[in-house]
């Protein structure tokens, strides 16, 4: 029946390197689209069994600890399998890695059910994991809806359950090129900031000392301009907008963001004068690209490094910068 609740049961075997923590903030940052007091309603409901008996949200876990996790899953219409366009990378039979357009929806949403990338990894595969329920198949990550570049996708629950916690301990590297506003001060810094909801747009995030969620994000300075500055940013966290948000805080939101910055960029701009009406934008969505992604294959151990295509636009946009630099 449609708006049925489901429950998804999730089982997780605590290892060494993961006891001594509270149950609430490691469920937070392993299950990362959940925030800690969703996890805490869901373990003062009982739902977070720890070695079958219920627990405390202050529970501090203990290595071959066994959870059983009940969660919750609000039932969704059947997600179609589109014939879409991908851009696939590498794909054997644990994961599929590929090169996200911009534009492209990762998962169905509100306002966005069909056109999905989800829908196109429908099409091109008969099985993806499950661990995030019907409406996220296979999806580990993912990327803004404008933001560009490499993901990962597990093609069963085993490879799923080996990256998220590859994610959860920090160890997948993750490269990704910006063009900010602004000239930059420091050749490199690394940016320390909690990111949470913004207390007002529900759409945006933003930094929140008491109530937000550890974001680290280390940064370089790839080239200067007048005015804009490209960056490769080496994200440690995972956090929603985490990159837009902690750039933008500084003072340098990223090219053509609208939610967090300003709109498209035009040569006008470059020149420093106003954009007449009908002139075409250089860049219309956020510069931001996912360049490179380094993992531990799940299946072999070894490690594997993947690079996505830089797009056209943020080529455009590097090359304007380029030119009007050399005038």
């Amino acid at each position: 029946m449609e708006g049925a609740i489901l429950e998804l049961r999730v089982e997780i075997r605590i290892g060494k390197d993961l006891a001594t923590r509270r149950i609430d903030k490691y469920l937070s940052r392993r299950f990362s689209q959940h925030s800690r007091s969703f996890w805490q309603r869901l373990i003062k409901e009982g739902k977070v069994i720890v070695n079958e008996k219920k627990v405390k949200a202050s529970y501090i876990l203990r290595k071959g600890d066994k959870l059983l996790i009940l969660l919750p899953e609000e039932e969704k219409k059947d997600i179609p399998a589109e014939d879409m366009p991908l851009k696939i990378i590498y794909e054997d039979k644990d994961i599929l890695v590929l090169n996200k357009d911009a534009g492209v929806v990762v998962h169905p949403a509100r306002g966005h059910h069909g056109g999905t990338l989800v829908s196109g990894l429908l099409f091109h595969c008969r099985n993806l994991s499950q661990i995030y329920g019907p409406a996220r198949p296979g999806i580990v990550h993912r990327l803004d809806k404008d933001t560009s570049g490499v993901m990962l996708v597990a093609k069963n629950d085993q490879a799923h359950r080996n990256l998220s916690l590859q994610f959860e301990k920090r160890k997948i590297e993750k490269e990704y090129w910006v063009i900010v506003h602004g000239e930059v001060e420091l050749d490199s810094d690394l940016i320390e900031a909690r990111v949470g909801r913004h207390p007002k747009h529900r759409e945006k995030m933003s930094i929140r000392k008491d109530v937000g969620r550890v974001a680290v994000t280390f940064y370089q300075v790839s080239e200067r301009f007048s005015r804009f500055t490209f960056l490769k940013a080496f994200p440690k966290t995972g956090r929603t907008h985490q990159i837009r948000v902690h750039l933008a805080s500084l003072g340098h939101p990223i090219v053509a963001d609208v939610l967090y910055g300003q709109g498209p960029l035009y040569l006008s701009h470059l020149k420093g004068e106003e954009s007449p009406e009908k002139e075409e934008p250089i860049i219309s969505r956020q510069a931001l690209h996912s360049r490179r992604i380094c993992l531990e294959h799940p299946s072999t151990q070894k490690s594997i490094e993947f690079t996505a295509e830089v797009p056209r636009d943020f080529h455009q946009a590097l090359a304007a910068l380029r030119h009007w630099r050399a005038k």
